[in-house]
């Protein structure tokens, strides 16, 4: 009797504790790729980074920067050092502790690991000094007004340096609210809560589940199903039915980033046609493309037509690159000059309901105006290493954009950009993008932008085609939850009602 009682109370209490644990399930529109920040290039990996990998300085919701890691920071040597004190209560997921030394580690690792992705990020980083235990100085070989904000995303997340010879990209150990469980590829990654976590109090989730379901409508039906808490990305055409919905919360907020189509413009076989070769192809295609007829087709009218990287809220949206509207009989001409009369060439996107009826509609468009597009959906992260490999023609793809208008053009266009998947190089374009990166004056920096975009904007090896808004879609259960402008969620005192 006493043997099958205690069963019982066992029993009862694993129950109890099952039921009062919460997990947090979010709806991703893609499965990110590699869990290593330094080495990731998606966005919706930022989503999961967000909850697992602290960062030296963070950014609130009016695009303020905030400390996290960093408690301080400060200029100095004529803006050529920057100088940051760190928390002294930090530990990692193994336990390890969070220092100047673990700083310094990351941030060397992140500026010279081969295919880190963060190279042209740090570029201006010369050296890095510990100062003491938790004081940290970066010093540049030139002044950068852009660094602050590129350590405010993955060039500023901090691993565990004891992990650095493993394969962080499957089993990442960071300092964040939450610490890596599990991850079934193209299914699922699992999250905890990480209970030694400084300010664990305000995290109220015990795990964090990230779906990707990159159908927009089966991830809506899983929301309204109960299976989903948030999704990231709504179907345009699905807004006014959520709007409608009592049992949802409909939460769009401006982007600042943008969609576009990045052209293989290299010394590669791939970029070996008429639309890689000649600019005066990919300014017809771009005359093909009516930017007004997705937003009001695919968008529903929230989408912003798009003519340059920078979102129109940015001071460095220029007046001078208006939205460039459609005319087939000039596009027609331009291949006509070109000696060519129908362009034929594969164009690549993301595997998703949004993607599929966009690109559906610019290869109706661009047919009249004689190219020939075959679409090729496929999964996100394995188009973004056919690009980075130059196996591509065309690729219709988005960046969820920077505070800081350098992380929206720098790295897609300068020779060795470490984004360049168009393979891109132009001299001109690299000075003027160098010197804006060095200079802290907005009017300076604006006329170096649009002289660098009148380059871009002839050239063309990004179409800019339309600005994205975040449309977050929640549980009217979900209390707490205020969206960014740089898509990310962030769940610091986010609850679910009881």
């Amino acid at each position: 009797m006493k043997t099958y009682l205690a069963a019982l109370l066992t029993t009862t209490i694993l129950a109890i504790s099952s039921a009062s644990a919460q997990d947090f399930r979010i709806g991703l529109q893609e499965d990110p790729d590699v869990l290593d920040p330094h080495r990731a290039r998606t966005f919706v990996g930022r989503i999961v980074f967000t909850s697992l990998c602290d960062k030296l300085v963070d950014i609130d919701p009016k695009l303020n920067f905030q400390p996290q890691l960093a408690t301080e920071w400060a200029w100095s040597n004529e803006n050529k050092t920057l100088t940051f004190k760190l928390r002294d209560d930090v530990v990692f997921h193994d336990g390890s502790k969070f220092d100047a030394e673990a700083a310094k580690a990351n941030i060397d690792r992140a500026r010279t690991l081969p295919d880190s992705l963060r190279r042209s990020e740090l570029a201006s980083v010369d050296s890095v000094e510990v100062v003491d235990e938790f004081t940290v100085a970066l010093n540049l070989s030139q002044p950068d007004a852009t660094l602050l904000a590129q350590l405010s995303d993955r060039a500023g997340m901090m691993l565990s340096p004891a992990t650095f010879e493993t394969d962080i990209g499957t089993n990442p150990v960071c300092s964040g609210p939450y610490k890596f469980v599990s991850r079934v590829q193209n299914d699922r990654i699992v999250l905890e809560k990480f209970a030694d976590y400084r300010d664990a109090d305000e995290f109220h989730f015990d795990r964090l589940v990230f779906q990707p379901i990159p159908d927009s409508t089966v991830r809506l039906a899983n929301l309204r199903a109960g299976d989903l808490d948030m999704l990231e990305r709504l179907n345009p055409s699905d807004a006014a039915s959520v709007r409608d919905d009592a049992n949802l919360q409909f939460m769009p907020i401006p982007g600042l980033g943008y969609q576009g189509i990045t052209i293989n413009t290299g010394a590669n076989p791939r970029a070996d046609n008429p639309l890689g070769k000649d600019k005066r192809v990919r300014q017809a295609f771009q005359l093909a493309i009516g930017r007004d007829i997705i937003n009001e087709v695919v968008g529903n009218g929230l989408f912003e037509p798009a003519q340059q990287p920078f979102p129109p809220a940015s001071p460095y949206n220029s007046p001078e690159f208006p939205v460039v509207t459609r005319d087939v009989e000039r596009a027609k001409a331009l291949l006509a000059e070109a000696g060519v009369e129908r362009v034929s060439f594969e164009l690549v996107f993301g595997n998703n309901t949004t993607a599929m009826a966009t690109n559906e509609l610019i290869q109706a468009m661009a047919s009249e105006a004689g190219f020939d597009i075959s679409l090729r959906p496929t999964e996100f992260a394995s188009m973004q290493q056919e690009m980075q490999a130059g196996n591509y023609q065309a690729a219709q793809i988005g960046w969820s954009g920077r505070v800081d208008p350098d992380g929206n053009l720098h790295q897609f266009v300068t020779c060795e950009g470490t984004l360049n998947d168009s393979d891109y190089c132009n001299e001109e374009v690299d000075k003027l993008l160098d010197e804006a990166r060095e200079t802290p004056d907005v009017e300076a920096r604006q006329e170096l932008y649009e002289k660098a975009q009148a380059i871009l904007q002839d050239d063309l090896p990004i179409i800019y085609v339309y600005h994205q808004p975040w449309p977050f879609v929640l549980s009217n259960k979900v209390e707490g939850f205020a969206p960014s402008p740089d898509g990310m969620v962030r769940l610091k005192g986010v609850k679910l009602a009881q």
